[in-house]
């Protein structure tokens, strides 16, 4: 690997240690002295590690290639997960290194599936060090990294353009990369902050309520409990919940321009937000409508709260459930796992195709349909009144591509493997969307545990590539990217 990348990646995985902060105060304060010298050696080993990369590449040149922004990108998030692991495999002595780093990389992408039962038994400490995993990915470690990177004699811009998910990664916040990524976190913790106290005011418990804002800000399945947000039986943490995890599944840029203009507009004008909204709001009525007919339900009131929750949760790739939807007619959870495909924004924290590319691909279709009628027309293709160019088209046709070509080739590595058609499918896809629980074995009443190596490494390559989304992940696999 290239010393520049390994002296940043060192770097990084420093400024990583800084995260066991919180699980050491948890065990403070809960009095868990056992867990507080796991996750003091956790972190000492951490930092031992990042600092020994640094020293090793410490001759390197002071700016980021885009091939090192790829390498450096991918390295990072097959190697935190290797850190963040520390802990559980010295805590949970049983636990193999491929359960433990399978929830770690479910943590830091944000998808939520996990292989621990007996959530309610956990230590504090452990649910803390979680749940700040799936807070950490929302935002994504990388583009936190960027914020101090200068800082530390290193450009950004290359990383953030690898990392930011979307195929529209030019706009900026700021002149400077570093102050559009602070601005950016800025908004996320405000956020993060207030989802808290609300979830706190609704009924939670401290713990429950840090716990559960980190993972609706996130968007990751991660709950304090088995039963997920069933257990508290609660329409005030349900609506809380549900308000948060459209926020966290909107563009953090929009929610930025709001704020510093004091103005609803930016909204109004962003085409995404809109058909999100418009998308979930008539799934979350259609979805109670058909869960009513079909007897599911007593009355439309206890149908439209389970399927209301429920939707907006898969449709922004958080998996927090109040119900188990894998025993719901089965057209039900299949729309939830589609819509957790296509709901999300580009720039949020949520996985799947995203809402720009869905909107880029059905104009794209309505322009062929004109040029099968109008062959020499100009028809420019046109997302909220802006011209998308032809270069973003091509590069979104691509990506959907790679996106269904990837769940098919996936699937079928877990059906090789023995595992069922239905349980293969759904965990592959709820997987590369980052959105936790799946049907069949790996349903929201179950975990991944059962699986077996193979099948778990599988979900954890695809979490990596719904992650980075998939070119990132698979250009490193190009003859082309070796070449100098």
């Amino acid at each position: 690997m290239e010393r520049a990348v390994i002296h940043a990646l060192g770097l990084m995985i420093m400024v990583f240690s800084l995260a066991y902060a919180m699980p050491v105060a948890a065990a403070l304060v809960y009095a868990d002295y056992p867990l507080l010298k796991d996750f003091l050696l956790a972190m000492g080993w951490t930092m031992i590690a990042g600092g020994a990369l640094w020293f090793l590449a410490r001759h390197r040149g002071a700016e980021l290639s885009i091939r090192h922004g790829y390498l450096l990108v991918v390295a990072m998030w097959v190697a935190m997960p290797f850190v963040a692991s520390l802990p559980f495999l010295m805590a949970m002595p049983d636990l193999s290194f491929t359960d433990a780093y399978f929830e770690a990389m479910s943590g830091l992408s944000t998808t939520g599936a996990t292989v621990f039962t007996g959530l309610d038994r956990l230590p504090p400490p452990i649910h803390i060090w979680r749940h700040e995993l799936s807070w950490l990915g929302g935002m994504g470690i990388i583009v936190l990294a960027v914020a101090v990177m200068p800082l530390l004699g290193i450009g950004g811009r290359q990383l953030f353009r690898t990392e930011t998910p979307g195929p529209m990664k030019e706009t900026r916040l700021a002149p400077r990369i570093a102050e559009t990524v602070r601005n950016l976190w800025l908004a996320y913790l405000a956020i993060t902050l207030l989802c808290m106290a609300s979830l706190k005011l609704a009924g939670m418990s401290w713990l429950d309520a840090v716990c559960h804002a980190f993972s609706a800000m996130g968007l990751s399945a991660f709950s304090t409990h088995d039963a997920s947000i069933g257990h508290f039986n609660s329409p005030a943490i349900e609506s809380v919940l549900m308000v948060f995890m459209l926020i966290a599944a909107m563009n953090f840029a929009t929610h930025f321009l709001s704020w510093r203009r004091k103005s609803l507009k930016p909204y109004f004008a962003d085409v995404e937000v809109l058909s999100m909204l418009g998308l979930i709001f008539s799934s979350c009525a259609g979805i109670a409508l058909f869960l009513w007919w079909k007897g599911v339900y007593p009355d439309f009131w206890a149908a439209l709260r389970h399927a209301g929750f429920d939707v907006v949760s898969m449709a922004t790739d958080c998996g927090l459930n109040n119900a188990d939807f894998n025993g719901w007619p089965i057209f039900a959870p299949l729309w939830l796992l589609f819509l957790g495909c296509i709901s999300a924004s580009s720039g949020s924290a949520g996985g799947g195709i995203k809402m720009i590319r869905t909107l880029i691909l059905f104009k794209q279709a309505g322009r062929e349909f004109i040029k099968l009628l109008h062959p020499s027309a100009v028809s420019p293709l046109k997302i909220g009144g802006q011209v998308i160019p032809n270069n973003v088209v091509f590069s979104v046709l691509g990506f959907i591509f790679l996106y269904f070509m990837s769940v098919a080739v996936l699937t079928f590595a877990l059906l090789i493997s023995g595992l069922d058609f239905v349980s293969a499918f759904s965990a592959v896809v709820a997987c590369i969307n980052n959105a936790g629980p799946g049907l069949g074995a790996v349903g929201p009443a179950g975990s991944y545990l059962h699986l077996s190596d193979f099948q778990k490494w599988v979900c954890v390559f695809s979490m990596l590539i719904g992650r980075l989304e998939i070119f990132t992940v698979l250009i490193l696999f190009t003859p082309h990217f070796w070449r100098r």
